[in-house]
């Protein structure tokens, strides 16, 4: 099944699109009671679980959903389609499209876009290994003989969770759906079971209660703030997601099915903890009784699994736009399914991925050591979608001052919050998604920044186009038959490649033609929009081939394209040829040398450009040359 969707889906796809919604785009936020409401009286900022604090986290947990999650995401951010598709790449094109500020302002802003895609990295690492640690943890109150088998049994799952990533998702993606129904099913019936007994909780609705557990708590309730976002962690997968599913389904789903059935179990565990509060050391699974908690342990598990499917195929996605927008290096990337266009499978972030998780398993023990690292990258990374949604509003959707304003106190100065109350837990681990932001954003500039010198050092010793085509009607160089495609990022210069072969073979093709891949800051193009051709004269063509942020290059499909412009390509009788730069980092202006240094790393790493075009290796040459960064 093709899971992309419009925004409005047909009536006949709403229902199978929002089964598939509840099983992808909800799988994280829908694991959190499993361990928010733990952490709320359990945690490393614990308050004892009376009466009216119960009440007030259960009125914070509730608030939140509704703001963060209904209001923020699912009405007001999804707004903001980038040709149906979103996440924080997705939202910084849009947002610097139209953007009239100054120059400094746009670094920023794109500065801030890039940070938030690598928050996104360190979210993908922590949740995976919270929420199946979680899950398994459920085997202590089974059986306390358990514990020492909690973690290989969390660390074999996660292994082979990684290990069917090659295969790709296609087939086990059709359970999730089904799967996390029961999930969410469960939730709500074994809620619903603890709310009849103590109906009082009820009252947490009224806000009240939050202002009222403030003011009683002070610091210490500020301190639980960390612990009650955990309820709303994986909202931003909403919008992540919104080009799979469409907004229909994603906001059926929600309101009608999953914010339910959350709220129902959070209330469950609050009534269990007004009965009794000794069930603090985890009051979801004693929500169950003892008979359904093997079953409940192995429905944690599959819903866990899940939710981590979705985090890792996020990251996959999120890698390739970063490739396709420039602000990654080439890298390997297979679909694992010819019907739908978000299955695919990125080997090098899946094996890193694995490593970093099991670290993290390994390192923290168990989830409540985790709970105390999670959160930080998440609230930043949502203030940072705040802000570039809020400066879209202003800038393109033409929204007042006075509306602007609204929309800061009503979602930034509650992140803001969440983001204070989290950055106490830098110190118990915290840091560790912040470190692996860093690396990843400080990747992502270099790469960006490294690709710019290159094209301007490229720029400096390349031949004018004009001098170029004014020597061909010399008739002083041998011309021979077949097509040469020379590919370069220069569309007004004449490639290194094509000097170096004249330099050397003392020849030109018959048929020249200097070819330019574009990146666009749009999801995808028609076929009709990929190419553009340009006549030089001579028997020389410059084709610009342009490709969307989800889309993988493929250049033979691209050339095809060209026959109604007057140009047609026999592969056999077509040749390539590629510049294969060697880079020397130097003291002169440019990058920092470490950087530069870093950059000709990943350069030299990076994936072959005839694997990432889709070029016949049999069609390829390849000349070599140093430049000097």
């Amino acid at each position: 099944m093709n899971t992309h969707s419009d925004s409005a889906p047909h009536d006949s796809r709403l229902l199978p699109l929002t089964l598939a919604a509840i099983g992808v785009v909800y799988g994280d936020i829908g694991t959190s009671p499993l361990y928010a409401m733990r952490e709320c009286f359990g945690g490393s900022h614990a308050l004892a679980p009376t009466h009216d604090n119960v009440l007030g986290v259960l009125s914070l947990i509730f608030w939140a959903l509704i703001i963060v999650i209904s209001v923020k995401y699912v009405t007001f951010v999804m707004r903001a389609d980038n040709r149906g598709e979103g996440g924080i790449l997705a939202l910084l094109a849009l947002t610097t499209r139209n953007f009239k500020g100054t120059k400094q302002q746009r670094g920023w802003l794109i500065g801030l876009g890039i940070f938030g895609a690598a928050l996104f990295y360190g979210d993908g690492v922590i949740t995976p290994a919270i929420s199946v640690l979680s899950a398994v943890e459920g085997l202590h109150i089974a059986t306390p003989m358990l514990d020492d088998y909690v973690i290989p049994i969390t660390l074999v799952i996660l292994l082979a969770l990684f290990l069917i990533q090659a295969h790709g998702t296609a087939r086990v993606g059709a359970y999730f759906g089904p799967i996390m129904v029961v999930w969410f099913a469960t939730l709500a019936l074994l809620g619903l079971v603890s709310l009849v007994q103590a109906p009082e909780v009820l009252a947490a609705f009224n806000p009240e209660y939050a202002l009222h557990f403030f003011a009683v708590n002070r610091w210490g309730g500020f301190l639980v703030l960390g612990a009650v976002f955990l309820a709303v962690t994986g909202g931003e997968a909403l919008y992540a997601d919104m080009g799979h599913f469409g907004k229909k389904p994603i906001r059926l789903a929600w309101f009608s099915f999953v914010l339910p059935a959350i709220l129902l179990n959070y209330l469950g565990q609050g009534a269990l903890l007004l009965r009794d509060p000794t069930a603090v050391t985890h009051p979801f699974y004693l929500l169950a009784p003892s008979w359904l908690l093997y079953p409940m342990v192995m429905l944690a598990t599959m819903a866990t699994v899940i939710a981590s499917q979705a985090v890792i195929s996020g990251v996959f996605s999120v890698t390739r736009q970063a490739a396709q927008l420039g602000y990654c290096p080439r890298i390997a990337i297979r679909h694992t399914s010819d019907q739908a266009i978000g299955q695919i499978y990125v080997p090098a972030a899946n094996w890193a991925l694995l490593l970093a998780v099991t670290g993290l398993v390994l390192g923290f023990h168990t989830s409540s050591n985790l709970a105390a690292a999670y959160g930080i990258a998440v609230t930043i990374a949502m203030a940072i979608d705040t802000l570039l949604v809020l400066t879209l509003a202003r800038t393109s959707w033409n929204w007042s001052w006075l509306r602007v304003g609204l929309a800061v106190v009503a979602f930034l100065l509650l992140e803001l919050a969440f983001l204070s109350a989290n950055a106490l837990k830098i110190g118990h681990g915290g840091w560790i998604t912040l470190l692996i932001a860093a690396a990843i954003f400080t990747l992502m500039i270099t790469w960006k920044d490294g690709r710019k010198l290159l094209n301007q050092r490229l720029r400096e010793s390349a031949m004018p186009l004009d001098i170029f085509l004014q020597s061909l009607t010399h008739g002083s160089t041998l011309r021979v038959p077949g097509t040469a495609v020379f590919l370069t990022s220069n569309p007004n210069g004449v490639p290194n490649a094509l000097l170096h072969n004249m330099k050397h073979n003392k020849v030109v093709h018959e048929r020249l033609v200097l070819l330019t891949v574009a990146p666009e800051e749009i999801p995808r193009l028609a076929d009709q929009e990929r190419v553009t051709v340009h006549d030089l004269g001579h028997n020389t063509w410059r084709i610009v081939v342009r490709y969307g942020f989800t889309e993988n290059p493929d250049l033979p499909h691209a050339l095809a394209l060209c026959e109604p412009h007057g140009l047609s390509f026999e592969m056999m009788d077509t040749t390539f040829f590629l510049g294969r730069a060697t880079l020397i980092p130097t003291t002169r202006a440019g990058m920092a040398l470490w950087r530069e240094k870093l950059f000709a790393g990943l350069f030299r790493n990076a994936t072959r450009p005839m694997e990432f075009f889709r070029i016949p290796y049999n069609r390829v040459v390849e000349l070599g040359t140093q430049v000097e960064l």
